[in-house]
């Protein structure tokens, strides 16, 4: 019989990881408040797939939005919280969860929401177009 070593317990995330994991946990309910304000209804969030992760899918009527949300410290960060290789995980992840979330006639996109203190959502429809 083969000696078998324990598993290492993974490692606490520091400090810094765990304030970064809050501070998009918030923003994330921020963005589902917004929508939601602005009609949609929220049907998952924070949805893990092979391919990677959608924060929020929402519908409003026959549209299916599967939304990525970017939160910073200032408004100036903003423009650069977002970018190709992101939007296209997110497009990838949309992809495996179509089945799940949409039906026959639905539209379907990804959209994008950023946030910063003291600004309103900024809400990016359609940010991929792939």
């Amino acid at each position: 019989m083969r000696h078998l070593r324990p598993k290492r317990p993974k490692p606490l995330p520091s400090p810094k990881r765990q304030a970064a994991e809050a501070a998009g946990r918030r923003g994330e309910r921020i963005a589902g408040w917004w929508l939601r304000l602005k009609g949609w209804r929220i049907l998952a969030r924070r949805v893990r797939t092979p391919a990677g992760e959608v924060d929020i899918v929402a519908r409003k009527g026959t549209l299916v939005a599967f939304v990525e949300v970017k939160a910073r410290r200032t408004a100036a960060e903003l423009d650069f919280a977002i970018d190709e290789r992101r939007l296209a995980r997110v497009a990838a992840a949309a992809e495996y969860l179509m089945p799940t979330y949409a039906g026959p006639g639905d539209d379907i996109r990804v959209d994008v929401i950023l946030l910063a203190p003291g600004t309103t959502p900024r809400h990016i429809e359609n940010a991929w177009i792939g």
